[in-house]
Protein backbone atom coordinates (compact mmCIF):
# COMPACT_ATOMS: atom_id res chain seq x y z
CA UNK A 1 0.00 0.00 0.00
CA UNK A 2 2.76 2.66 0.91
CA UNK A 3 4.45 1.99 -1.99
CA UNK A 4 1.84 2.07 -4.25
CA UNK A 5 1.15 5.56 -2.47
CA UNK A 6 4.82 6.88 -3.27
CA UNK A 7 4.43 5.64 -7.02
CA UNK A 8 1.46 7.66 -7.03
CA UNK A 9 2.71 10.83 -5.63
CA UNK A 10 6.32 10.37 -7.53
CA UNK A 11 3.34 9.88 -10.92
CA UNK A 12 1.12 12.98 -9.73
CA UNK A 13 4.54 15.19 -9.43
CA UNK A 14 6.10 14.08 -12.43
CA UNK A 15 2.86 15.42 -13.87
CA UNK A 16 2.62 18.88 -12.28
CA UNK A 17 6.16 19.49 -12.91
CA UNK A 18 5.62 18.35 -17.14
CA UNK A 19 2.68 20.89 -16.37
CA UNK A 20 4.92 23.34 -15.27
CA UNK A 21 7.09 23.23 -17.92
CA UNK A 22 9.58 22.35 -14.63
CA UNK A 23 12.71 19.32 -15.26
CA UNK A 24 12.48 16.48 -13.61
CA UNK A 25 15.66 14.88 -14.69
CA UNK A 26 19.48 15.72 -13.57
CA UNK A 27 20.49 14.99 -16.82
CA UNK A 28 21.57 11.19 -16.06
CA UNK A 29 18.81 8.76 -17.74
CA UNK A 30 16.35 7.16 -15.12
CA UNK A 31 17.20 9.87 -12.31
CA UNK A 32 14.62 12.59 -11.07
CA UNK A 33 15.77 15.99 -10.21
CA UNK A 34 15.66 14.75 -6.14
CA UNK A 35 19.00 14.52 -4.32
CA UNK A 36 19.70 11.53 -3.68
CA UNK A 37 19.54 11.37 0.49
CA UNK A 38 23.01 9.23 0.60
CA UNK A 39 25.38 11.72 -1.25
CA UNK A 40 26.99 14.59 0.68
CA UNK A 41 25.46 18.24 0.48
CA UNK A 42 27.37 20.45 -2.09
CA UNK A 43 29.94 22.70 -0.47
CA UNK A 44 29.08 26.11 0.59
CA UNK A 45 28.80 28.70 -2.56
CA UNK A 46 32.50 29.83 -3.93
CA UNK A 47 33.02 33.46 -2.40
CA UNK A 48 31.36 35.51 -5.02
CA UNK A 49 28.38 33.32 -4.29
CA UNK A 50 27.96 34.52 -0.74
CA UNK A 51 24.43 34.80 0.04
CA UNK A 52 23.58 37.68 2.52
CA UNK A 53 23.14 35.39 5.48
CA UNK A 54 26.91 33.92 4.33
CA UNK A 55 28.61 37.55 4.12
CA UNK A 56 27.63 39.13 1.17
CA UNK A 57 26.54 42.54 2.69
CA UNK A 58 24.06 44.10 0.16
CA UNK A 59 24.07 46.03 -2.89
CA UNK A 60 26.33 49.43 -2.20
CA UNK A 61 24.52 52.59 -1.39
CA UNK A 62 25.88 56.14 -0.40
CA UNK A 63 28.59 57.89 -1.47
CA UNK A 64 30.35 56.20 -4.65
CA UNK A 65 34.57 56.41 -4.09
CA UNK A 66 35.62 55.97 -7.53
CA UNK A 67 38.57 55.55 -9.01
CA UNK A 68 39.97 54.93 -12.28
CA UNK A 69 42.78 52.10 -12.74
CA UNK A 70 42.63 49.66 -15.45
CA UNK A 71 45.83 47.52 -15.34
CA UNK A 72 45.98 44.34 -17.59
CA UNK A 73 47.81 42.00 -14.62
CA UNK A 74 44.62 39.45 -14.48
CA UNK A 75 43.26 41.49 -10.98
CA UNK A 76 39.56 43.28 -11.79
CA UNK A 77 40.47 46.99 -10.98
CA UNK A 78 38.25 50.36 -11.64
CA UNK A 79 37.80 50.87 -14.74
CA UNK A 80 37.50 47.65 -16.55
CA UNK A 81 34.48 45.62 -17.24
CA UNK A 82 35.06 42.06 -16.19
CA UNK A 83 33.15 38.85 -15.77
CA UNK A 84 32.10 37.69 -12.30
CA UNK A 85 28.98 35.88 -10.56
CA UNK A 86 26.42 39.11 -9.96
CA UNK A 87 23.55 38.56 -7.28
CA UNK A 88 19.95 39.39 -8.45
CA UNK A 89 18.45 42.39 -6.94
CA UNK A 90 15.28 40.93 -5.62
CA UNK A 91 17.89 37.94 -3.85
CA UNK A 92 21.06 38.18 -3.00
CA UNK A 93 21.61 34.07 -2.28
CA UNK A 94 21.02 33.73 -6.18
CA UNK A 95 22.65 35.63 -9.45
CA UNK A 96 24.36 34.83 -12.70
CA UNK A 97 27.59 35.29 -14.55
CA UNK A 98 27.50 38.18 -16.39
CA UNK A 99 29.66 41.64 -17.09
CA UNK A 100 30.17 44.47 -14.78
CA UNK A 101 31.80 47.47 -14.70
CA UNK A 102 34.17 48.09 -12.01
CA UNK A 103 34.36 51.62 -10.66
CA UNK A 104 36.07 51.53 -7.07
CA UNK A 105 36.13 49.49 -4.07
CA UNK A 106 34.77 49.38 -0.53
CA UNK A 107 37.27 47.88 1.63
CA UNK A 108 37.45 44.44 0.09
CA UNK A 109 34.68 44.29 -1.87
CA UNK A 110 35.09 46.11 -5.51
CA UNK A 111 32.63 48.16 -6.17
CA UNK A 112 30.42 47.54 -9.80
CA UNK A 113 27.61 48.35 -11.91
CA UNK A 114 25.68 45.50 -14.07
CA UNK A 115 26.57 45.28 -17.78
CA UNK A 116 23.83 43.84 -20.21
CA UNK A 117 23.67 43.77 -24.28
CA UNK A 118 20.07 44.04 -23.58
CA UNK A 119 18.80 47.13 -25.50
CA UNK A 120 16.70 48.73 -22.60
CA UNK A 121 16.28 51.91 -25.02
CA UNK A 122 13.41 50.01 -26.14
CA UNK A 123 11.81 49.82 -22.93
CA UNK A 124 12.59 53.04 -21.56
CA UNK A 125 9.59 54.26 -20.01
CA UNK A 126 8.91 50.77 -18.21
CA UNK A 127 12.62 50.16 -16.71
CA UNK A 128 11.81 54.04 -15.47
CA UNK A 129 8.87 53.00 -13.81
CA UNK A 130 10.41 50.01 -12.26
CA UNK A 131 13.59 52.56 -11.26
CA UNK A 132 16.38 51.16 -13.48
CA UNK A 133 18.43 53.88 -15.37
CA UNK A 134 20.73 52.86 -17.96
CA UNK A 135 23.40 53.98 -20.19
CA UNK A 136 24.68 53.39 -23.71
CA UNK A 137 28.24 52.00 -23.32
CA UNK A 138 28.40 51.00 -27.12
CA UNK A 139 30.43 48.12 -28.15
CA UNK A 140 34.16 46.54 -27.02
CA UNK A 141 35.88 43.55 -26.47
CA UNK A 142 34.01 42.70 -23.10
CA UNK A 143 31.22 40.98 -25.32
CA UNK A 144 32.68 38.14 -27.65
CA UNK A 145 30.13 39.06 -30.41
CA UNK A 146 30.33 42.98 -30.45
CA UNK A 147 27.02 43.69 -29.45
CA UNK A 148 26.47 46.90 -27.84
CA UNK A 149 25.97 47.56 -24.73
CA UNK A 150 24.21 49.26 -21.67
CA UNK A 151 25.47 49.78 -17.79
CA UNK A 152 22.85 50.16 -15.19
CA UNK A 153 24.01 52.97 -13.24
CA UNK A 154 21.83 53.28 -10.02
CA UNK A 155 22.78 49.32 -8.62
CA UNK A 156 25.91 49.36 -7.89
CA UNK A 157 26.97 46.03 -6.62
CA UNK A 158 29.56 44.49 -4.25
CA UNK A 159 31.78 41.63 -6.53
CA UNK A 160 34.31 39.36 -4.46
CA UNK A 161 37.67 39.97 -5.95
CA UNK A 162 37.69 36.39 -5.94
CA UNK A 163 34.20 35.91 -8.01
CA UNK A 164 35.94 37.46 -10.71
CA UNK A 165 36.15 35.33 -13.48
CA UNK A 166 38.45 37.01 -16.38
CA UNK A 167 38.87 40.94 -17.37
CA UNK A 168 36.60 41.61 -20.46
CA UNK A 169 38.46 45.18 -21.43
CA UNK A 170 39.30 48.31 -20.00
CA UNK A 171 36.77 51.18 -20.63
CA UNK A 172 37.88 54.66 -22.32
CA UNK A 173 38.81 57.00 -19.71
CA UNK A 174 36.42 59.73 -21.32
CA UNK A 175 33.17 57.08 -20.84
CA UNK A 176 34.25 55.87 -17.95
CA UNK A 177 33.93 59.44 -16.31
CA UNK A 178 30.46 60.00 -18.33
CA UNK A 179 29.23 56.93 -16.15
CA UNK A 180 30.78 58.04 -13.14
CA UNK A 181 28.49 61.14 -13.89
CA UNK A 182 25.65 59.29 -14.65
CA UNK A 183 25.84 57.03 -11.01
CA UNK A 184 26.22 60.17 -9.06
CA UNK A 185 23.59 61.35 -10.45
CA UNK A 186 20.85 58.80 -10.29
CA UNK A 187 22.59 56.25 -7.19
Amino acid sequence: MRLARSLTTDLARAVLDGALGRSTRTGRPGQTGRRDPTRPRPAAPPPGRRTAAGGYPGDYTGPVPTSYAPRADGNADPGEIVWAWVPYEEDHSRGKDRPALVIGRDDAWLLALPVTSQDHDRDAAQEARAGRRWMDIGTGPWDPRGRASEVRVNRIVRLDAGSVRREGAALPRDLFDEVVAEVRRHA
